[in-house]
C-alpha cells in the first residue's frame, strides 16, 4: 500500500471518521466499501465530496476512510471534515479554499441532553388545569 500524503480526523455530531489521503485516482473507500455502496443517497455523497471538488483535487487522491458513531448524515459531515483536514495537511496552499468555503469549522451542535421530570430535552407533559 502506498504511503499517504494526508491524514486526519473529522467529528459531527456522535461520528467519529479517520481519513487518510493517498496519491491515486480519485477512489474513495469507507470502512472497506465503495463509497456509492457505504453512501446510498446521492445528497451525502455531493456534501462529503465538496471540499474535493472545490479544491479541484478529486482526481489527484484516493481516500481510505473508517467511520464509527452516530448515523450516515452524521458520519459523511464527520468525513467532509476530516477530508478537508486532510487536504490541508497534504497541501497547505490549499486552506484560503477551504477556509472560504466554510469546510474548516468543526459542527459544534450536538444533541441536547433530557431532563429529568419532562419526556424529552424540551419537550413538557400535558398541563391540565382540573
Amino acid at each position: 500500500m502506498a504511503e499517504h500524503v494526508g491524514q486526519a480526523t473529522g467529528r459531527r455530531k456522535t461520528s467519529v471518521a479517520r481519513v487518510r489521503l493517498l496519491p491515486g485516482s480519485g477512489r474513495l473507500t469507507v470502512n472497506g466499501r465503495e463509497l456509492g455502496e457505504y453512501f446510498r443517497r446521492e445528497s451525502l455523497i455531493l456534501e462529503l465530496l465538496s471540499p474535493l471538488v472545490q479544491t479541484q483535487t478529486r482526481e489527484r487522491f484516493d481516500v481510505v476512510a473508517h467511520c464509527h458513531g452516530g448515523g450516515k448524515h452524521g458520519q459523511a459531515g464527520a468525513l467532509k471534515l476530516g477530508i478537508a483536514r486532510a487536504l490541508m495537511a497534504a497541501d497547505p496552499a490549499l486552506q484560503p479554499t477551504l477556509r472560504r468555503n466554510g469546510f474548516v469549522s468543526r459542527d459544534p451542535r450536538m444533541k441536547e441532553r433530557k431532563k429529568y421530570g419532562r419526556p424529552g430535552a424540551r419537550k413538557r407533559f400535558q398541563f391540565s388545569k382540573r
